[in-house]
């Protein structure tokens, strides 16, 4: 059995094999691709995991944000990029949606980026505004399926994972409500305190305060099952079979990366997730870990959000 305190002290060139030593892999720093703004979730997780990286790799990994387009502006400058492994991609749930939601990106997401290791997971919080008569999720669906689209749903820009969030409860739970686009999360959340909108799906580092203040009704999180960061709160998939979103965020390197440099990426990131200081403050920022980091776990995940968003993110773009 791993001994996880000799894991977490033992040199990195202890975790990797003899050719990482030889290649003298990393000697020079690293960047670390950021495909979303500063501020999100996944820019947070994203200079969590570069501070981490940083001193067992014995390189700075230096956090670089390359914003627009739902990551495919970032996962388009990446691809511009030696694959060398001085090149790392934290990529998100949007990554599943850019071929789905532009045909005309010129790159696959699985088989032009090689997953290196699993590195967090946020489910999202249903919330509504206190004068929705709805205390559970059973009275929520029969009232959305009495009010039909005049109900508003508080959603940013099309393809984000809050707009993901209520097309699949849409989907899934054959009920209807107008989606409302804002330029970003603060302003629907903003809105739905106002009553303005009725209901939202979005990152409980936003909501869960607003809930926990009486300013909005949190009543189940996205995920199959509860998490351990909303306690007390039940699952949607409850009171709707089928339901499951959680935001991930995976670190990547361009296909061709010689295997040494991947190995030595892979063993860095588990020892980083394996730390129990890092874990807390993946904590505080709102997200967890996976059991499973390793990169064939990644590479497993990619593959099943492609397919399964695939559909979705077609009939966003198309309006169907």
């Amino acid at each position: 059995m791993l001994d996880r305190r000799a894991f977490l002290a033992a040199p990195l060139a202890a975790l990797a094999t003899p050719a990482i030593a030889q290649d003298r892999y990393p000697n020079r720093p690293i960047r670390l691709v950021i495909p979303v703004g500063v501020g999100g979730v996944t820019d947070i997780v994203g200079r969590i995991m570069a501070e981490a990286l940083s001193p067992i790799l014995g390189q700075p990994v230096v956090p670089e944000n390359v914003v627009g387009a739902g990551s495919a502006i970032g996962a388009a400058a990446f691809q511009r990029l030696p694959a060398d492994g001085y090149a790392i991609l934290i990529a998100t749930i949007n990554h599943a949606l850019m071929r789905a939601m532009n045909p005309d990106f010129q790159h696959d997401p699985v088989a032009d980026f090689r997953p290196v290791a699993l590195v967090s997971r946020q489910p999202f919080l249903l919330a509504v505004n206190p004068s929705v008569p709805a205390r559970d999720m059973p009275e929520l669906m029969a009232w959305l399926r009495a009010q039909g689209d005049a109900v508003n749903f508080g959603s940013t820009n099309p393809g984000a994972a809050n707009h993901l969030a209520g097309e699949l409860l849409k989907q899934v739970a054959g009920v209807n409500y107008t989606i409302v686009p804002y330029r970003t999360a603060a302003l629907a959340v903003q809105d739905l305190v106002a009553g303005r909108v009725q209901l939202t799906i979005d990152s409980p580092s936003m909501l869960a305060p607003l809930m926990q203040a009486g300013q909005v009704r949190g009543l189940a999180v996205s995920s199959r099952e509860t998490s351990p960061l909303l306690p007390g709160v039940p699952s949607m998939s409850q009171a709707v079979p089928g339901y499951d979103l959680s935001v991930w965020q995976m670190l990547m390197v361009r296909p061709g990366t010689p295997a040494p440099v991947v190995a030595t990426l892979e063993a860095a990131a588990a020892r980083a997730l394996a730390d129990p200081a890092v874990q807390e403050r993946l904590r505080r920022a709102g997200v967890d870990t996976w059991s499973d980091t390793s990169a064939a776990a990644a590479q497993a995940l990619l593959r099943a959000e492609v397919e399964r968003w695939a559909p979705v993110g077609a009939r966003i773009r198309t309006g169907g």
